[in-house]
């Protein structure tokens, strides 16, 4: 049976549609900031972010040097057959499998929004923002921590056959020696504050994740103490600097007289 004429034009015209959200996707991304009040989003961001930073450091040098050793030591063996849900939930939290879920979110809200009608297509077009932000919320830090662990080349706890906190090969390259910080903890905590910075009443939740996640990654010895805090001071300045990119442009958030970003 033919397809009536309406119907065959419509088919036509869906792939125009879709390419053009992805330009005006990507132009919205690029633009310069919109927002009249992004300047003053801009320094308390910034303030933000040096305080943040400031304190991570200060807690991963303390951790470095008077706990790191100690706590790895009190962990069960690695390869305990009884820490298989430990392993269940930590591989849950991988950057891979969190922004390829994202990213087949996004792709489904885009290839929904050219068929959907006025309403619907608005709400959409507002998922897939927030989905947008969550995908770069994550994927930004964590493209930064591979590359200071590369740097940074911390040996992973009993690398050398000991408990050594200061088991360093700069530049080394190899996964052993990528300890510093957990890609882990970056992306559980980039995701927990990109979720509670759209949808507030979950940062409750997104905390108890985020922190399941960093035990996980001590438990099964695959991360030093002050690997985890690194990596969860990381991932939550890059969800705070990613948020306040897309308020700046008025992308899913909207900055109050003092300069607070909060959700649209």
């Amino acid at each position: 049976m033919a397809l009536p004429s309406g119907a065959k034009s419509q088919s036509r015209r869906y792939p125009v549609r879709l390419a053009g959200l992805g330009r005006l996707w990507l132009a919205q991304l690029v633009r310069a900031p919109s927002d009249p009040r992004h300047q003053a989003a801009a320094r308390r961001m910034w303030r933000q972010q040096a305080f943040l930073l400031a304190l991570g450091a200060i807690a991963v040098v303390a951790l470095m040097v008077g706990f790191d050793a100690t706590e790895i030591g009190w962990m069960p063996p690695r390869g305990t057959p009884s820490l298989w849900p430990v392993r269940i939930l930590t591989d849950s939290g991988k950057d891979l499998y969190v922004l390829c879920t994202l990213g087949v979110l996004l792709l489904v809200v885009a290839l929904m929004v050219p068929l959907a009608r006025t309403a619907a297509r608005q709400r959409l077009l507002r998922l897939g923002t927030a989905l947008q932000y969550l995908f770069l919320a994550v994927a930004v830090p964590v493209a930064v921590a591979e590359v200071i662990k590369w740097a940074v080349g911390r040996g992973r706890p009993f690398v050398g056959g000991k408990a050594d906190a200061f088991n360093f090969a700069p530049f080394n390259g190899t996964e052993a020696y990528f300890s510093l910080p957990s890609a882990h903890a970056v992306t559980a905590a980039a995701l927990a504050v990109g979720v509670a910075a759209i949808w507030p009443r979950t940062s409750v939740a997104m905390a108890l994740y985020a922190l399941a996640i960093l035990l996980t990654r001590l438990v099964l010895l695959a991360h030093h103490p002050s690997d985890v805090v690194a990596g969860a001071v990381i991932g939550a300045a890059g969800a705070l600097l990613l948020r306040y990119w897309f308020a700046a442009r008025r992308l899913g958030f909207v900055i109050d007289p003092q300069g607070k970003i909060g959700p649209a």
